[in-house]
């Protein structure tokens, strides 16, 4: 347990999400890289792979929305976040993202299913694969725009691990539903999605120091343990030739990569809570011999809306 920083309050208020977005990372990350691995598939001439992987992901664009609705309490705060279109906020324009992604996915994906319109189907797949790459990763950038040290510290790192984690994710799901013959691709994607992931990660426990702490420890940690338990046996299960095991593989993998974005998610959350992890990104660094003025300033903005009334 912390110690209070202030008045009995911590530092930071602690984000206010539910574990919805926790989900909503893992399901938008799919969304997107399977709809890119879609559109590639589409192109490399494996129409089987390309059907498999855009039901996937139509699945999971359509599941998103109502994650974040079931977050908000309302529909109506998620249609309010629609009514202006701001570049500028992360969260608005991940939310014209999801909804222009999941426009082009769900409509070329039940054209394919009647077969009817072959170029509009074509142009839209392949908008929806242009559209898929940063549906995967913008969530990222959401989380690394707050005051949370862990989330904040680690924007460098954080859009990497999103898009290693989101497309072995999409390769995972896409051997679990398609013709070992046809997912070729998809067990290249879910090898180099898991290396990636771990290589992402290794580069942020190297460079945010003390506040990796954040993702070892609690709740956190024991996602991340559980995710790298599991990424590696299903790493080992999909390189053997048995087609049983590598969709046991496949399945262990796809679990491993939701509990990498609850391992972030937690981590948040621990960051905010325990005032140490904002201490420690105020002490001078080397390099600069002070600390971010963009740091500074979000600090100060959290200071001042967790300090009580008079």
């Amino acid at each position: 347990m912390t110690d209070p920083a202030y008045y009995g309050r911590p530092i930071l208020k602690p984000p206010v999400w539910k574990r919805e977005i926790g989900w909503y990372l893992f399901t938008g990350g799919l969304a997107g890289a399977s709809s890119a691995m879609a559109a590639l598939a589409r192109a490399s001439g494996n129409p089987v792979l390309a059907r498999r992987a855009a039901l996937v992901a139509t699945g999971a664009v359509n599941v998103s929305p109502a994650l974040l609705v079931k977050d908000l309490g309302r529909p109506e705060r998620f249609l309010n976040m629609l009514r202006v279109f701001k570049p500028s906020s992360p969260m608005n324009l991940g939310s014209w993202l999801l909804l222009g992604s999941g426009a082009l996915t769900t409509t070329g994906t039940l054209l394919d299913a009647a077969g009817a319109l072959p170029r509009t189907r074509a142009a839209l797949e392949a908008a929806a694969g242009v559209a898929g790459v940063p549906l995967s990763v913008y969530t990222a950038v959401l989380l690394s725009d707050t005051a949370s040290p862990a989330w904040h510290e680690a924007r460098r790192e954080l859009p990497f691990l999103f898009a290693a984690s989101s497309a072995a994710s999409a390769g995972a799901a896409a051997v679990l539903v398609t013709p070992a013959e046809h997912a070729g691709p998809a067990r290249r994607a879910v090898m180099l999605g898991v290396v990636g992931s771990q290589i992402a990660e290794a580069r942020l426990e190297h460079r945010i120091g003390t506040v990796a702490d954040a993702y070892s420890t609690g709740a956190a940690g024991a996602y991340r343990r559980a995710a790298r338990i599991l990424d590696g046996a299903g790493l080992a299960l999909s390189l053997t030739r048995g087609r049983r095991l590598r969709r046991l593989g496949a399945a262990l993998v796809l679990a491993g990569a939701a509990a990498t974005r609850f391992s972030v998610f937690k981590a948040g959350f621990q960051a905010a809570e325990d005032p140490r992890y904002l201490l420690e990104t105020q002490r001078p660094s080397s390099d600069s011999g002070s600390s971010s003025p963009v740091s500074r300033t979000r600090i100060r903005e959290s200071h001042e809306q967790s300090v009580p009334s008079d």
